[in-house]
């Protein structure tokens, strides 16, 4: 068994929490130090971390002093640049929650400073490791259904959860709800379509969720359903189809991707994969067992104790990662010219925010 990698945990909230637990069901790491400024937070943090873990008020002390190798970022959006700045004067590997940062230039910066950083730099996109999906991908590299042509996503969902101090419902801090929550399947249109995204097209609202919220005398103001179409320089097309006040729906997440031969089809939370040829023959269904243990500990379906072990085994190994800071930037592009494209109410080309 080789030695353990030391783990600090940057923000302590829902996701942070989520992380620990997963790590926790490793053998080759260790949950070592928490940071979190609020002590709420700290404190579910602790609990779930458990004995002997180093707690930390200040990020900046735990990057100074507690005995860690990798650091995961899961503080709120609007900080991920500042935390970001201050890791990339450590050696630290970091897995920096989605998004990369709230706004398009403080991406550009993130990526310049990744590119020189000693460390792995890993953006967190769960559902890159949901298993019909990450089978969905190999499938397709496979070529399975050819030459793609049309990917279309749907999420209907339950809308968001609360975070502490209610930092979520605003676009200042999230970057917007196309940024914040849609940029995992943006990062997985730009990695399916395999092309440079050239405009995007939105249309969607704030119609439902949140309007009777008031905090400090402000109304939320997350859009919570939306279209938004992405042309890639092949001419793929890309769709992505948002409802947040859609609970109990069939199917949380499906995924389609069709080509000249067939086509490809994942569900989420049922981990299943269908595979359709145009030739008549009779579609292929697989369906993915996740661990119990590893299912509930999180809301992402497994995905996030996958991802672990991906970044685990490219620290190892000394290789790049999978889920790169361009990567995240991109997803990041792609969300804000939809955000933008929705309150213009016109296509917005990705050349406009330097992309």
């Amino acid at each position: 068994m080789p030695e353990p990698i030391r783990y600090g945990i940057i923000g302590t909230g829902m996701m942070g929490c989520e992380h620990i637990l997963n790590l926790k069901l490793m053998d080759d790491v260790a949950v070592t130090a928490i940071a979190d400024v609020n002590e709420t937070s700290r404190g579910w943090g602790r609990s779930v971390a458990g004995d002997g873990v180093e707690v930390y008020a200040d990020y900046r002390e735990l990057l100074r002093s507690a005995p860690v190798d990798a650091v995961v970022v899961a503080t709120p959006n609007f900080t991920h640049h500042d935390v970001l700045d201050d890791v990339f004067r450590t050696h630290k590997h970091v897995l920096v929650e989605k998004p990369l940062c709230t706004e398009v230039e403080d991406c550009r910066r993130v990526v310049e400073l990744a590119a020189t950083h000693p460390g792995v730099v890993w953006v967190g996109m769960e559902y890159r490791y949901m298993q019909a999906v990450g089978r969905l991908i190999d499938a397709l590299g496979d070529g399975v259904v050819g030459r793609v042509r049309m990917i279309a996503i749907r999420e209907h969902r339950f809308p968001f959860l609360p975070k502490v101090d209610n930092w979520n419902r605003f676009n200042r801090n999230t970057g917007g709800t196309l940024v914040e929550k849609c940029c995992h399947f943006f990062d997985l249109m730009n990695l399916i379509a395999g092309r440079r995204p050239l405009r995007v097209y939105a249309s969607g609202g704030h119609d439902v969720n949140h309007l009777d919220e008031v905090y400090d005398g402000q109304t939320p103001d997350i859009i919570d359903n939306a279209f938004t179409v992405v042309d890639y320089e092949d001419g793929t097309r890309a769709m992505l189809d948002l409802c947040m006040f859609a609970e109990n729906s069939l199917h949380e997440v499906e995924i389609a991707v069709t080509g000249e031969r067939g086509k490809a089809q994942a569900f989420e939370p049922d981990h299943e994969l269908v595979l359709s040829r145009r030739d008549g023959s009779a579609p292929v269904r697989e369906t993915f067992r996740v661990d119990a243990g590893v299912r509930a500990a999180g809301a992402h379906h497994g995905a996030t104790f996958f991802q672990h072990r991906a970044l685990i085994a490219a620290i190892r190994s000394g290789g790049k990662p999978a889920v790169s800071a361009e990567d995240g930037a991109r997803a990041v592009a792609v969300g804000a010219a939809a955000e933008q494209s929705l309150r213009a109410k016109r296509p917005v080309e990705l050349r406009e925010l330097g992309f």
